[in-house]
């Protein structure tokens, strides 16, 4: 059986940019993309932590500490605004031992500040 698990968070980043008309996505800092073991044009849900917004979109590689509102997503959210970024996997039972989920928790200017790894095992 499958079960359905957090593969990676990014816990409380700041937005520093948005960009209407653009093809919709979320541009994020390359760095901490890689930290959180998470892929170009992966799919993630945004949680807006000041309005509630809760919604899907994929990921495009930024510079440092970008996090970029685009497209219809850029409706979603202010400048500003914290979010949290997260991935989901579907894990069979028997490689659970072998799953691992991240944890990225940023500082107010989108820089690192902890990484946590959880196991199954």
């Amino acid at each position: 059986m499958y079960i359905k698990l957090l593969k990676s968070k990014v816990h409380l980043a700041n937005i520093t940019d948005k960009n209407l008309f653009y093809e919709g996505s979320l541009t994020l800092d390359k760095e901490i993309m890689a930290k959180a073991n998470l892929k170009p044009f992966e799919a993630v849900w945004i949680y807006n932590v000041n309005n509630g917004e809760r919604f899907e979109t994929y990921l495009i590689e930024g510079k440092k500490g970008e996090v970029i509102l685009n497209g219809a997503a850029a409706r979603k959210g202010e400048i500003g605004d914290k979010i949290i970024i997260v991935a989901f996997s579907w894990v069979l039972e028997e490689e659970l031992k072998n799953f691992q989920t991240t944890l990225v928790y940023l500082n107010e200017s989108n820089e690192i500040k902890e990484i946590k790894s959880i196991s199954y095992s």
